[in-house]
């Protein structure tokens, strides 16, 4: 923690210095911040066995910072930093995460309100009194309301499946720019996390002020943060940041490796072009001065001696050292599910017949649908009791036959999601539920049990010999509910006994199993189905983050029972064990 600990004061201590307008000073604590960050051996071990001679060879830190970073490993403190508090007493991190404030704005702040802190902040522009400060005026004041709600509002972090389609709008649209010749999004949205902090894409093409005037001109920008030569940052309508870099093709891969991370990804990959006598950075690979990869990013880990890392392995969790032994799994790819089989149709919660579900399935290359309606404990969903879905088979055999008719191949499955209660039993009846082709079941209601109660629940259901899956296997919902409590461990126990299919739900907000779960599924053999849980034929195309949940986790085609031929998948089904 030293590191990181000794880098935020080094970052504080920068913009205190900037307030003070003490030239060069603030660069080279942020340069040696920014060492700190990245360097992968504790820094009080590099005390420990070198003591100053030894910081001075960390890059950027030179004799006075050296002795600094000794002072705080040997008393927890440095009295310049807090000489520095004592004269500007101001909540450096959260006022500087306000977007817009700088150095200079918080000491006008403070010397002009005596604004300490955000709450501070946010009753002066509230009253209006941010604005009769010199160089503020009402249009600072009101941006700084906009950054502050900003904050209180989405606490930094957006919804993956609530971002990529306006980023891909994005990519659709500079695409059509002649002087764009590539172009892809990096950071954490092409890691595809469950939540992104802002988005930055990377384009390489020709007169990069064309590509920059363009992006600054598209529709729903509310700021323009700043605009270079090669580089600009917006903010969107939605609520987040969106960076642009324009860079030389040749650095493009290079480029594209750096910007998407992890952070934590990247110094693994570096210290290894270290120890191969390389330098790694955004533009390029080097010995000395002779640049040896950077126009790809596969010649990238090629010329490291790795095999090509998937961006949405790279958290440093394992991915480089498989790679360097040849063993990465092929993860699944976003062509290879056949289905959906977790859809809910206007027989219950749902907009869309069953009809219009299986054409729209159609068009997306699917083999099958899976209708998998609530049933009558979620009275608010319209749920079918045993009647109902005897009726609704009905209906689907005639669809079915419809497609016979037609030569077509296409399928239409039967399936519910049906309750778990709270004793673990399941809320239709068991002949019922034996008549459909597949049983889904999940936990909807008292959420709040005891782990061992929860979890004897979930796994008396999956000894019910008629269900197949489980949905939404740990109930959370991102930015809004926790996980319940459950033993994952014991479930995935049971679940592999059983030949239970754990559910990856691709639901924006769920994303659940989370990616770190599925990892602990595929490594107990367990097999999983990604479904869209969709309400609306729209939310089909959810299927894309759940297939990046599923990468994320390192699954493979085999440990995804919807990635496989009908055929297959049906009789899977068909060899429920109970013991």
């Amino acid at each position: 923690m030293s590191n990181q600990e000794i880098a935020k004061i080094f970052y504080e201590i920068a913009v205190y210095l900037e307030m003070e307008e003490t030239p060069f000073k603030p660069f080279a604590y942020e340069k040696a911040a920014l060492s700190l960050e990245t360097l992968t051996e504790n820094v009080e071990d590099v005390y420990k066995r070198g003591g100053i001679k030894a910081l001075k060879e960390i890059p950027g830190v030179g004799e006075s910072i050296a002795e600094k970073i000794a002072e705080y490993l040997e008393t927890g403190k440095i009295k310049e930093y807090q000489d520095l508090k004592k004269k500007t007493p101001v909540d450096i991190e959260k006022l500087n995460a306000v977007e817009g404030i700088g150095p200079k704005m918080i000491k006008d702040l403070y010397q002009g309100l005596k604004i300490k802190n955000l709450q501070d902040l946010e009753k002066a522009a509230k009253a209006g009194q941010i604005r009769n400060l010199p160089n503020f005026g009402e249009k600072t004041e009101q941006n700084i309301l906009q950054g502050i709600e900003f904050l209180k509002r989405t606490k930094g972090r957006f919804l993956l499946g609530d971002i990529l389609p306006v980023v891909d709008g994005i990519i659709a649209s500079l695409k059509s720019l002649k002087e764009v010749e590539k172009i892809s999004p990096a950071g954490s949205v092409r890691r595809m996390k469950e939540t992104i902090g802002d988005v930055d894409i990377l384009v390489a093409g020709s007169n990069p002020k064309k590509i920059v005037d363009y992006f600054v001109s598209l529709q729903g920008i509310v700021k323009i943060w700043s605009r270079g030569l090669t580089k600009a940052s917006i903010r969107l309508a939605e609520g987040f940041d969106v960076d642009l870099r324009v860079l030389p093709e040749n650095q493009f891969g290079s480029a594209l490796q750096y910007f998407t991370g992890s952070k934590e990804h990247n110094i693994a990959l570096r210290k290894i072009a270290i120890d191969k006598g390389f330098k790694l950075n955004e533009y390029g690979l080097f010995r000395g001065k002779k640049i040896i990869a950077g126009k790809t990013e596969e010649s990238i880990y090629e010329s490291l001696g790795l095999f090509y890392v998937e961006p949405e392995l790279r958290e440093n969790t394992g991915e480089i050292e498989t790679a360097l032994k040849d063993k990465l799994p092929e993860i699944i790819g976003y062509q290879n599910i056949k289905g959906d089989l977790h859809v809910h149709s206007d027989w219950n919660g749902g907009v869309n017949n069953i009809e219009e579900l299986a054409e729209a399935a159609q068009e997306m290359g699917y083999e099958y649908i899976g209708i998998s309606d609530h049933t009558k404990f979620l009275v608010i969903e319209r749920g079918l009791d045993e009647k109902q879905l005897l009726q609704q088979r009905k209906e689907i055999d005639k669809i079915n036959s419809k497609f016979q008719i037609l030569n077509s191949k296409f399928r239409v499955l039967h399936g519910c999601e049906a309750n778990i209660m709270a004793d673990g039993s399941i809320d239709i009846k068991a002949e019922a539920l034996a008549k459909l082709d597949y049983v889904i079941a999940g936990v909807h209601s008292q959420l709040k049990m005891k782990k061992k109660e929860m979890t004897e629940r979930i796994i008396k259901a999956m000894k019910n010999p008629n269900v197949d899956i489980i949905s939404h296997p740990t109930g959370r919902i991102i930015q809004h509910r926790d996980e319940y409590e459950i033993d994952f461990d014991e479930i995935l126990k049971v679940a592999k006994e059983t030949k239970t299919i754990l559910e990856i739900n691709s639901s924006p907000s769920r994303l659940d199993l989370k990616d770190v779960n599925i990892r602990k599924a595929v490594a107990a053999g367990v097999k999983l189905v990604i479904n869209t849980d969709s309400h609306h034929l729209d939310q089909l195309r959810f299927m894309e983050l759940g297939i990046s949940q599923a990468r994320r986790g390192w699954a493979a085609k085999k440990d995804i029972v919807n990635a496989w031929p009908l055929e297959k998948l049906l009789k899977f089904f068909k060899k429920k064990i109970i013991k």
